[in-house]
Formats: C-alpha cells, sequence, structure tokens
C-alpha cells in the first residue's frame, strides 16, 4: 500500500511540474493541430489498400527470392571451388 501512494505522489509531482512548465499545454496544441492536419489527409479506398498491399507482397516474395538465389550461387562459386 505504501508503495502505491509513493508512486502516486511521484506521478502528481511530474504531472504538477510538467504543468507548471507549460509542457502540457503544448503537447494539447500539438494533439489538436495533428489532429487538423490529419483531417486534411485523403485516406486510400478499401481496393486501393488491398491493391497496395497485393503489390508490396509480391515485391517483398521478389526480393526474398532474389536474394535466396543469389547466396545459392555465390555459396556455389567460392565454397565448391
Amino acid at each position: 500500500m505504501t508503495t502505491i501512494i509513493i508512486w502516486a505522489l511521484i506521478i502528481l509531482a511530474v504531472f504538477a511540474f510538467l504543468w507548471w512548465r507549460g509542457h502540457l499545454a503544448r503537447f494539447a496544441t500539438y494533439l489538436q493541430q495533428t489532429r487538423e492536419e490529419l483531417k486534411k489527409c485523403t485516406w486510400p479506398s478499401w481496393e486501393e489498400l488491398k491493391g497496395s498491399t497485393v503489390v508490396v507482397a509480391i515485391s517483398i516474395l521478389a526480393l526474398g527470392l532474389f536474394t535466396v538465389a543469389v547466396d545459392f550461387v555465390l555459396n556455389i562459386i567460392f565454397f565448391r571451388l
């Protein structure tokens, strides 16, 4: 029980210090401005999102296969000769 009280006092002291220094007001302003900017964004449709996901998955697969192939060829060249 004592540790809970101590932690509560520490958290309260940190909160009071941040409030006194104006950090909480700046953080609230930052959150408000971020919310306003996100409202201006255009978000992709569900079909665009699915298409982009497929492109990314195919790209990752192709890069992985290329890496495995190059590793296999270099392994043969350097360690089997």
